[in-house]
């Protein structure tokens, strides 16, 4: 197995190795791992156990990410390692975020990457599955390789990350989808192993103004968070902080890991607070996890046109005119809708549009 990769975030502080990758600060002894499981303080440095080495790859539609305004109907490169640095009681892919580095897991490099994207045919890759926050460095070198065969890079992350692996990160990112698990403090604390709100809101806020392309997705827990005055404050914040146009992604729960005793999202209540979201100024809410056309169907902002149909995480029908425009009235569909090789840095929201 290949030697650990000694990682880029963090600093000594009286024989401790201090993680600065996220807002935890994880403060190691001599042989302890982070509580994300996979950054571990060895041989007076701390090293990441999962740098080049993929848990689970596959060929995806963009709309699982989910990303409904960045280049859809287009297939996506996804991978993640094991590790997570949320340990959230509801997880539905705890198998990976909680798992461990095996000894025969084969070593990927980035350019790797890059190249079985281009085989594919899928015009970008996304960091995805356990939170890519967790293999920063490799997710951050892939991303280069990626660039450098002018694919797209994109992450699926809760946002929980600190400034300056943020700012290392993102800058070469070019879409994220951000799960926002609640808009209460107390329940990020309950809900994410004493997670914090606010650094996701920084985050969130971030990758608004450094340009790259956001759709957030909140999972939709039954008695957690599914009740109306929740979900007014959050989209009031959205529309407030980020804008009227990031894309809202509400995705039923099923119940798995320590939260078997939840029973299932009703649909009825995903559209019950896609209403509500929407009634608050968010002119793009999505349900997901449940078939429901109308809940994923995206419509003009201007005219209420039916601009594209899917159905689960299929495209079924775009009338969409150069691209982003409706054909009806003309109206600008705000998102990324044709990639080149270039990148979304710097633009601002209405050259997304």
């Amino acid at each position: 197995m290949r030697a650990p990769t000694e990682a880029r975030f963090w600093h000594l502080d009286e024989g401790r190795a201090v993680c600065d990758l996220c807002p935890r600060y994880c403060s190691l002894k001599p042989g302890q791992t982070g509580l994300c499981g996979v950054r571990e303080f060895v041989g007076g440095r701390l090293v990441s156990t999962v740098y080049g080495l993929p848990a689970a790859m596959h060929v995806d539609p963009i709309e699982k990410k989910p990303l409904f305004h960045f280049l859809p109907g287009t297939r996506v490169l996804s991978f993640g390692t094991v590790g997570c640095n949320m340990r959230c009681r509801c997880c539905q892919n705890w198998s990976l975020s909680f798992g461990k580095v095996e000894p025969g897991d084969e070593f990927v490099a980035p350019d790797r990457i890059a190249a079985m994207a281009q085989r594919e045919g899928c015009p970008s890759v996304a960091f995805t599955y356990n939170d890519p926050t967790v293999f920063a460095e490799y997710a951050i070198d892939c991303a280069i390789a990626c660039h450098e065969r002018g694919i797209a890079t994109v992450t699926v992350t809760a946002g929980y990350i600190a400034a300056g692996a943020r700012d290392a990160l993102y800058q070469h990112i070019d879409a994220a989808n951000v799960d926002l698990k609640s808009f209460d403090e107390r329940g990020y604390k309950w809900l994410a192993s004493g997670a914090k709100l606010g650094p996701v809101l920084e985050t969130l806020e971030d990758l608004v103004k450094r340009g790259v392309w956001l759709e957030v997705t909140t999972l939709v827990i039954p008695g957690y968070n599914d009740d109306d005055a929740s979900m007014t404050k959050q989209a009031r914040w959205m529309v407030d902080h980020l804008g009227a146009d990031v894309p809202l992604h509400l995705s039923a729960f099923h119940p798995d890991y320590r939260m078997k005793d939840r029973p299932r999202t009703p649909p009825a209540t995903l559209s019950r607070l896609r209403d509500v979201a929407r009634q608050q100024g968010i002119r793009y809410v999505y349900t997901g996890n449940v078939m429901d056309d109308e809940g994923a169907t995206t419509f003009c902002p201007s005219c209420g046109k039916r601009l594209i149909e899917r159905t689960w995480h299929d495209v079924r029908r775009s009338v969409l005119r150069d691209g982003a425009t409706c054909p009806s009235c003309g109206a600008a569909l705000a998102g990324v809708f044709e990639w080149r090789g270039g990148s979304t840095h710097g633009a601002s929201k209405e050259e997304h549009r």
